[in-house]
């Protein structure tokens, strides 16, 4: 079997941008959440889906905030988006699909941890990262773990992710340390961009493992430059790769047997009269008895 895990907040978001503005009934914005809704429903009749669960960023803000006062938070996030997270965690669990809400971790987190865990059960084939997020990135492993970008219809096994930002996935959270992640809000180091991160992590794996020699590194006369950088800044390039680490320690309490489709809820045709979709849950396959 494969296992589907759904980075909600990221559907969320390519929803709320993506498709026009819709209002329920009693006047709240609810497009994202219509669209959300589409989008599962569009992956649960997709053949072999049967194990899947999505995981929402309940809170924006989670234990890293308090490692780096920078890191991201929901201040930025359009007002008209943060209201429909709640009814976004409804929709999914209306449709019978397993939800993790996180407040302390991240939804990244959810997924490292069921990733993590659920890829050592014999029975599983194949566990799919519903997402594009480069931070997701760091999970693949061969072609057992793999990132899905559904909306270009790209995956991504080690061999993809080695040829998309030249190091393999186990440097994932070097690479975005160095490079930073201006959606996450860290800057990385001064100097450092996606070829010399990818030159140097590709040859040395970690940043512990860089040489204090420039000279092996294969940069040239930069090298220096670049090493002055780190060295200045090592603190930094380590606090910002603890940031870009996913948790695999989520206390998920779901087994795979839990995580099987098994049908919508009732509750999906009450919430679609609340939404103003009188047709959605016509189109749904299965329902619980």
């Amino acid at each position: 079997m494969k296992i589907h895990l759904i980075d909600g907040t990221y559907e969320l978001f390519r929803n709320y941008y993506g498709v026009p503005p819709r209002k329920a009934p009693d006047g709240r914005q609810v497009g994202a959440v219509l669209g959300l809704m589409s989008s599962l429903l569009a992956l649960l009749t997709k053949g072999g889906v049967t194990h899947l669960a999505c995981a929402f960023d309940t809170v924006i803000t989670s234990f890293r905030n308090d490692l780096y006062p920078g890191y991201k938070t929901g201040a930025d996030v359009d007002p008209l988006l943060l209201a429909q997270f709640p009814l976004a965690e409804e929709a999914a669990a209306a449709l019978g699909i397993v939800v993790w809400p996180m407040v302390e971790f991240e939804a990244d987190d959810a997924i490292a941890t069921a990733a993590t865990h659920f890829q050592h059960d014999k029975s599983v084939e194949q566990i799919v990262v519903c997402s594009p997020d480069k931070d997701l990135a760091q999970l693949v492993h061969g072609n057992k773990i793999v990132c899905w970008d559904r909306r270009r219809e790209i995956v991504y096994d080690a061999a993809a992710v080695q040829e998309k930002y030249g190091v393999p996935s186990a440097s994932i959270p070097d690479y975005l340390a160095l490079v930073g992640d201006a959606a996450d809000g860290y800057p990385g180091i001064a100097g450092w961009g996606a070829k010399s991160a990818a030159t140097v992590l590709a040859k040395f794996g970690h940043i512990e493992n860089i040489p204090q020699d420039p000279a092996q590194w294969g940069l040239g006369a930069r090298a220096l430059r670049l090493s002055e950088s780190l060295h200045a800044n090592m603190q930094d390039a380590l606090l910002f790769r603890t940031l870009s680490t996913l948790r695999t320690d989520v206390p998920l309490k779901e087994t795979l047997a839990d995580l099987e489709w098994r049908g919508a809820t009732e509750r999906l045709r009450s919430l679609c009269l609340e939404l103003g979709d009188k047709k959605f849950a016509d189109r749904v396959p299965l329902w619980r008895a």
